[in-house]
């Protein structure tokens, strides 16, 4: 497209725009602040415009190709991503776009990361399972309904001697998974991370290798390896980072694939209309959010985390310390194990690994097990047992979470919910 041409199509759109809005007061431009955000980490050249169906977008989608090319779109939460002609600044493209009827907000792609720092013969050196009585749990434990946990991360192993036997599948037998970074079925592990968070989460318990899982097993029960299984979302890449649109891609497939809880070991500082919209859509459908609070040892907003419809987890170490790298604050729901943790990783290894995305699969793991044993329960009544029947923590000095809060017992959740 000519600068000529594009000149000329804004200039029509723009008249159009005018007169559709004539007795709407006009406001000064206000400059998005991640345009000045030195630590703001987005794709370049990248818009996500949010649109209102109800109001219609026909307007809003001319104007989306006249200032760049559709690279995808979101249909769960009305969500485009656009892609920038090189003449176009993101400045320019944000102030002319973010007004048009039909157009909700505008933002950047913003780019989130996997939070962590990278007759079971390892089950001696899991402290957290006994820490959070996960192997009282499985006692007490009666399945009732299949639950599907969705690791939304960098993918998982498919191959895992640890956790083969875990995954959902389908009808042919192939891993039930989504890759957004290439949008396909391919959900096949190229870092490492969301292996261990799998394993963490529902690692195959007495198959005489590896690790443990929390969820679930119980020797009285017949095939009890199918009451909790792994969906893997890839939408992170082999660096651990991956987009705004991935993520929410991700989300949304995982909620209209039948997925009940849904672990975000990954996160950022930036806030995102987008991102929680996303959240949003999963817990209207039911769903279970649980997210990582962040690695930073602030208290500053992580997210996903922040959101209200996420459950934000800590970390905690052995001695039910919070961790000196986990955020902190009163918007932090939970704390959990988060320090040495081992588990299952990519190309069929184990590896320790320390971080709230380690803490994150303990509490989405516990709360399968949870919704497994008792199906009529809602996600905000699962919520609340999780939260509620938890065990002391101490602070890192004067570092604490939410008030009331406490470290994750996946037994005590269980007794609440029978």
């Amino acid at each position: 497209m000519s600068r000529m041409r594009w000149l000329f199509g804004i200039a029509l759109l723009w008249s159009v725009w005018a007169i559709s809005v004539a007795q709407v007061a006009e406001e000064p431009v206000d400059v998005a602040s991640w345009l000045d955000d030195p630590k703001a980490e987005y794709v370049p050249n990248e818009l996500i415009v949010g649109v209102d169906l109800e109001k219609g977008v026909a307007l809003a989608q001319v104007a989306m190709e006249l200032v760049g090319t559709v690279q995808d779109y979101n249909a769960s939460i009305g969500a485009y991503v656009v892609r920038l002609a090189p003449h176009i600044s993101m400045k320019d493209a944000y102030e002319f776009l973010r007004n048009l009827p039909g157009v909700s907000y505008v933002e950047p792609n913003y780019i989130y990361h996997a939070i962590a720092t990278p007759n079971d013969p390892y089950y001696a050196q899991q402290w957290a399972l006994p820490k959070i009585q996960a192997n009282w749990a499985w006692d007490l434990w009666t399945p009732r309904a299949v639950v599907y946990i969705a690791i939304i991360d960098t993918g998982v192993d498919y191959n895992h001697s640890d956790l083969i036997n875990k995954f959902r599948r389908t009808s042919s037998g192939a891993v039930y998974g989504w890759n957004t970074l290439r949008n396909n079925s391919n959900a096949n592990d190229d870092n490492g991370h969301g292996t261990h968070v799998a394993g963490i989460a529902a690692a195959q318990i007495n198959n005489g290798v590896g690790v443990a899982g929390v969820a679930a097993w119980n020797p009285a029960v017949s095939g009890y390896n199918a009451y909790v299984q792994i969906m893997p979302v890839k939408v992170l890449g082999a660096s651990g980072s991956g987009s705004l649109s991935s993520i929410a891609n991700g989300i949304t497939w995982a909620v209209n694939n039948g997925a009940d809880v849904l672990n975000l070991s990954l996160g950022g500082s930036s806030g995102s209309q987008t991102l929680a919209n996303a959240v949003a859509y999963a817990w209207n459908a039911g769903c279970l959010i649980v997210a990582a609070a962040g690695n930073s040892g602030s208290s500053t907003p992580q997210y996903p985390a922040y959101y209200t419809n996420c459950i934000a987890v800590a970390a905690t170490d052995s001695s039910d310390r919070l961790a000196s790298f986990s955020q902190y604050g009163s918007w932090v729901d939970i704390a959990a194990p988060g320090v040495s943790i081992l588990s299952t990783y990519y190309r069929n290894r184990y590896a320790y690994m320390d971080g709230t995305s380690m803490a994150c699969p303990h509490v989405a793991g516990a709360a399968a097990l949870v919704w497994s044993n008792s199906p009529w329960l809602t996600n905000q009544q699962l919520r609340s047992i999780l939260e509620t029947n938890v065990d002391p923590y101490s602070p890192y000095g004067t570092r604490t979470i939410a008030p009331g809060a406490g470290r994750l017992n996946v037994y005590r959740a269980l007794q609440a919910a029978n």
